[in-house]
């Protein structure tokens, strides 16, 4: 089964007044990632409030250069398919997202094929803090190079906070492994058959040999009867 860790960065927290300016994808394929990655800087054509900037730290002179949301749209929807999305404190990334989409004429991500995790997590652990850095502390996940959110960044981190919840820690088993593992145990049964076929039978002659040889060089105090 496909899905798509995904994760935004904005100008603002207004989805009417402010702009997407980051984009990233991770794609999992029975919660293991693949290395498919989707990840885009984003022209906003306007300025980055304060907050925001305190945020993620990303200038609206660094995005200057970068392409507009509609030279990457369709790009980005050929990337997610039709992949379930995990996204954390979904309404907020969809509402953005959808916006862009509607104005370009294009179809609208449904709600319907969204997990949120920090439904999730508030489902798991009522009345516990459930942000990002909260879940990634109780699961032990190293922060230690978060300074500022990143899309890409948060990706990463999501993506491990989410199979915890999921309570998967071991992956599911990759069945294309699982039949290579049973083509190798055929062939080294095959192997073992025919090592087995391979036995020289001893003729008569040759055990009266042998017991003759016994009786001369081995004293009889060591001949087992």
């Amino acid at each position: 089964m496909l899905e798509v860790i995904l994760d935004t960065e904005t100008t603002g927290l207004s989805f009417n007044a402010d702009k997407i300016i980051e984009i990233a994808c991770i794609e999992l394929e029975n919660q293991i990632p693949t290395k498919n990655k989707f990840h885009v800087f984003i022209n906003p054509n306007m300025d980055i409030s304060d907050g925001a900037y305190q945020t993620h730290g990303i200038t609206r002179d660094f995005l200057k250069d970068k392409p507009d949301f509609k030279d990457i749209a369709k790009e980005f929807l050929a990337f997610i398919k039709q992949s379930k999305l995990v996204i954390h404190n979904a309404d907020f990334d969809l509402a953005f997202l959808n916006k862009e989409l509607q104005e370009l004429g294009l179809e609208p991500l449904s709600k319907e094929r969204v997990v949120d995790t920090l439904f999730l997590a508030r489902q798991k652990f009522p009345g516990a803090q459930a942000s990002l850095d909260a879940l990634c502390k109780r699961f032990k996940i190293n922060i230690s190079k978060r300074e500022k959110h990143s899309a890409l960044l948060d990706c990463h981190l999501l993506t491990e906070v989410y199979i915890e919840l999921l309570d998967k820690k071991e992956p599911l088993l990759d069945l294309q492994q699982v039949k290579v593992s049973l083509n190798d145990l055929n062939v080294s049964q095959k192997v073992n058959e025919k090592r087995k076929k391979i036995i020289v039978p001893i003729s008569d002659e040759d055990k009266k040999l042998h017991k003759n040889f016994l009786e001369k060089q081995v004293p009889k105090s060591f001949m087992i009867n």
